[in-house]
């Protein structure tokens, strides 16, 4: 637009054009891509050529809330079953500070240095006040966390037990499917998560550490039973002394034991995770355990008993949450918690009323 001001008329006073206003939006900012939605059938043929990016959004489909990605996650899990089953699966748990994280990435770069893929499985705590969670395990394994074939995948515990764990179990069939042929499953290390991840792998590995008070006293009887072998991490430098005497007592501790019925005997080794030391030697000790329970049929009817038991359970599961969600049990459970509060019932007379309102309708 012409300044007025630069008429013939004015003498002396020259306006200048100016230049051309810059958009009011970045020219270099790059919209964002909308993340591809894919069929079930998609889904299955990525999971099958090992595509890590759709391998991860189907584990995120396990693991929502929303009603329709559960559905699609269970057709997803369907058509993936014929093509799982093939893996070693292996839980390991530990007291906190343990070194699991350390460990876990010293045996896996072990197995990928040899042509194998690993597929990791961390459940981590979920804060019960805040529901939040760290899930800080990938900022542990740095060098396992860039190979290409080793896949680490932490789940949030979010305070449901029984739901991680349905869910740990439906991922392990997904990676699986992707052809991870050894999956760990690491546990939160404290609580009832122990008992939930033994019903789902082969072989049950406990890792502790010397030098930290009576070790015998810090760990619970029922853990001890279920271990397939007991690892001692942290023996070096003035440890490694103490780390021989924990060995030699919780050797002594396994005797009082019942036997296995897979016929093992569970074994104590010392490692360093740390310094790599006595790494080769656990994965000897486990690939041992396996040619033994292959021999002798016990993985087959450990892995047949597991697929009851969590029959059972995904039907456990199924109707609690059925129960929850039921809008009528919703208004009347507010209901009678205000009862039960105010001490007008009992617990358990409230309890027997809405079971009752619930399975007679």
């Amino acid at each position: 637009m012409e300044h007025v001001e630069n008429n013939s008329e004015y003498k002396g006073l020259t306006v200048n054009k100016g230049i051309t206003q810059p958009p009011t939006v970045n020219p270099y900012l790059v919209k964002r891509r909308k993340k591809q939605q894919y069929s079930v059938s998609e889904f299955v043929e990525g999971i099958e050529k090992g595509n890590v990016s759709i391998l991860s959004q189907a584990v995120t489909m396990v693991e929502s809330t929303n009603p329709d990605h559960y559905k699609i996650a269970q057709e997803i899990i369907e058509k993936c079953l014929p093509l799982a089953g093939h893996s070693i699966r292996i839980g390991i748990t530990g007291v906190p500070g343990a070194g699991k994280s350390t460990f876990i990435e010293a045996l896996g770069m072990q197995l990928v240095n040899q042509g194998k893929k690993l597929a990791v499985l961390a459940i981590d705590p979920s804060s019960g006040l805040s529901k939040g969670s760290i899930l800080g395990d990938k900022t542990r394994m740095e060098s396992l966390s860039v190979s290409q074939d080793a896949f680490i995948r932490p789940s949030p515990s979010a305070g449901s037990l029984g739901g991680v764990a349905r869910k740990t179990r439906e991922t392990i069939v997904l990676c699986e499917a992707a052809g991870y042929n050894n999956v760990f499953i690491e546990t939160v290390g404290v609580g009832q998560s122990e008992t939930a991840v033994h019903s789902m792998v082969d072989f049950f590995l406990l890792i502790q550490i010397t030098g930290a008070g009576d070790e015998l006293q810090g760990i619970k009887r029922g853990i001890m039973e279920m271990a397939d072998a007991i690892i001692i991490n942290k023996a070096e430098g003035n440890n490694l002394e103490k780390a021989k005497l924990s060995q030699a007592q919780y050797r002594n501790a396994l005797h009082l034991f019942p036997a296995h019925e897979s016929g093992w005997n569970p074994e104590v080794m010392l490692c360093s995770a740390f310094h790599n030391t006595g790494i080769t030697e656990i994965w000897e000790m486990i690939d041992r355990y396996f040619n033994h329970t292959r021999g002798n049929g016990y993985f087959d009817i450990k892995r047949r008993r597991q697929t009851q038991y969590w029959m059972t359970e995904t039907i456990d599961e199924a109707l609690k949450n059925h129960f929850y969600r039921d809008p009528e049990i919703e208004v009347l459970l507010e209901e009678y918690r205000k009862k039960v509060i105010n001490d007008e019932i009992s617990s358990f007379v409230a309890a027997n009323r809405l079971l009752d309102k619930y399975f007679n309708k």
